[in-house]
């Protein structure tokens, strides 16, 4: 296992690789007895110290471990990837306090959050004064063979020989059907001002950009994005959107919650045109009004902030991540979920659509009983006629009471008329008398 952790992170102190691999030991004793197993096999050696503060607020010197030649060929095969893939034993970073590397360390520990597990107690002396409790650590990331250290993302060249411009990822979890299924961290240690920070995500997004064959003819539709063909397990399926996957910046310098805002903001309006969506408008229905419209983020990378404080507390999953463009603090589902973004424009789309059914129908359900109740105070103003008894509806050349047509012809009135009425359409005759 330690060399796992060591093949993943290239170098860590005992302490670090205790906090990954076996938090339930009592300390990093159980870790270091290991590490001088190994080192006597010559699978790990050590090149530099490292300072840290421990809970109590005391300084500790510790050994800064890393993977020897023969060591990296042995973590390739317990972490089951080719050895061309695993990188260098870091040899040098070691012996230079490796500073970064251990934050990024610290970081990837956050993300894993391992369990600790109760180890079979050795002999002891004495017993312990204070009976050991196991703190319950809140749902990791992971496990450690789907994360990466230094990731090489050409934005052009190969990732043998990256062009200049290129940047290294500092932690990617590769995890087919988690959600992410891919995900970028960078590590920030205050060092680099927001200027520097900001083109490294330009940069991500120069490296998502960059087709997988580069010479393709003008007329030929476009391929696969290059990122794609080296995780395949999360580029989008055929008939979805193109998606860039997410970036992470974890802040490590513990400056205060002010300072971390600070810095927080300035990296979003610096990189504001790399995760600021495209704003789509459409019309809602005739029968709601109005309209309503989306947040197009193609080509846009959805970018997550947390401190290393609030990760390593409260773990991945918990409300600890920034999305920006959102209004709030989130978990880690809800801040990868676009605000305002096309999923959900279809759902109330979709929703508007029924709502404006129901309208429809309500109104052509109203206009239907108007008829009806039109027809039945139609057929409630009739009366009989005197004659025959017909029914008689209100008609402008019928009063209350009248006879129908008929009847009113058998009437002596009516015969009269009658008669005036033939004689007047019969054609005259000479001198002017009627046939």
């Amino acid at each position: 296992m330690f060399l796992s952790v060591l093949g993943v992170v290239k170098g860590a102190t005992a302490e670090q690789i205790r906090q990954i691999a076996c938090p339930g030991t009592k300390d990093a004793g159980t870790v270091r007895g290991g590490l001088k197993d190994l080192e006597a096999d010559r699978l790990v050696a050590t090149a530099g110290t490292a300072v840290r503060v421990n809970e109590v607020g005391n300084r500790v010197t510790e050994k800064l471990w890393h993977l020897t030649p023969a060591g990296l060929e042995a973590a390739a095969a317990a972490l089951d990837r080719p050895a061309r893939e695993m990188g260098g034993t870091a040899k040098a970073a070691a012996a230079s306090g490796a500073t970064h590397a251990r934050k990024v360390t610290d970081t990837l520990a956050a993300f894993l959050q391992t369990r600790p597990e109760p180890m079979l107690p050795g002999p002891r002396t004495a017993p312990d004064a204070v009976p050991r409790v196991f703190v319950e650590r809140p749902p990791g990331l992971g496990p450690l063979i789907a994360w990466t250290t230094e990731v090489t993302l050409p934005v052009a060249g190969t990732f043998a020989s990256p062009a200049r411009g290129s940047l290294r990822a500092d932690l990617v979890c590769a995890l087919p059907g988690a959600a992410p299924q891919l995900l970028f961290v960078e590590v920030d240690n205050g060092t680099e001002s927001p200027e520097v920070l900001a083109d490294k995500v330009a940069r991500y997004a120069a490296f998502f950009k960059r087709p997988a064959a580069p010479r393709r003819p003008a007329h030929a539709s476009a391929g696969p994005a290059l990122w794609h063909t080296v995780w395949p397990h999360a580029a989008p399926e055929a008939g979805q959107r193109p998606a860039y996957p997410p970036v992470t910046v974890v802040f490590t310098q513990d400056s205060g919650p002010q300072a971390l805002q600070n810095r927080m903001t300035a990296l979003g309006r610096l990189s504001h045109a790399l995760w600021k969506g495209v704003w789509h408008r459409w019309p809602r229905p005739s029968e709601i009004g109005g309209e309503d419209g989306y947040q197009d983020f193609e080509s846009r990378i959805p970018l997550l902030a947390t401190s290393l404080r609030q990760l390593a507390s409260k773990g991945p999953h918990g409300p600890v991540w920034w999305r920006y463009g959102h209004t709030e603090w989130g978990t880690l589902d809800v801040a990868l979920a676009d605000l305002d973004g096309l999923t959900a424009y279809r759902e109330r789309d979709q929703a508007d659509r029924r709502r404006a059914e129901e309208i429809r129908e309500q109104r052509a359900a109203a206009a239907q009983a108007e008829i009806e109740a039109a027809r039945r105070r139609h057929e409630a103003a009739a009366w009989p006629c005197p004659g025959c008894g017909r029914p008689l509806h209100p008609h402008p050349d019928f009063q209350m009471g009248d006879h129908c047509a008929t009847c009113a012809r058998e009437l002596p009135e009516g015969r009269a008329a009658q008669e005036a009425a033939e004689a007047a359409a019969r054609p005259r005759r000479l001198f002017g008398r009627r046939a």
